[in-house]
């Protein structure tokens, strides 16, 4: 999954708007009377934010790296 194929309203979500909604549909997946169409819709939009989080991460470490090789 490339970058481009991040909807835009994830990629403007921040960390912490990412995982809030991560938190909200694993608590919707976790319940028994979930319907399937829509699980798999979340577990797609769940994909995409886990996709967008570990960009957000590798951006910090490569400023965090930078920085360090400028001190």
């Amino acid at each position: 999954m490339k970058n481009e194929n991040i909807p835009a309203d994830i990629k403007s979500k921040s960390l912490k708007e990412a995982k809030a909604e991560i938190d909200v549909i694993l608590s919707k997946l976790e319940k028994e009377e979930t319907n399937l169409n829509d699980s798999i819709e979340d577990y797609q939009r769940l994909i995409h934010l886990n996709k967008h989080i570990d960009q957000l991460f590798k951006k910090k470490l490569k400023e965090f790296s930078e920085k360090k090789n400028n001190d």
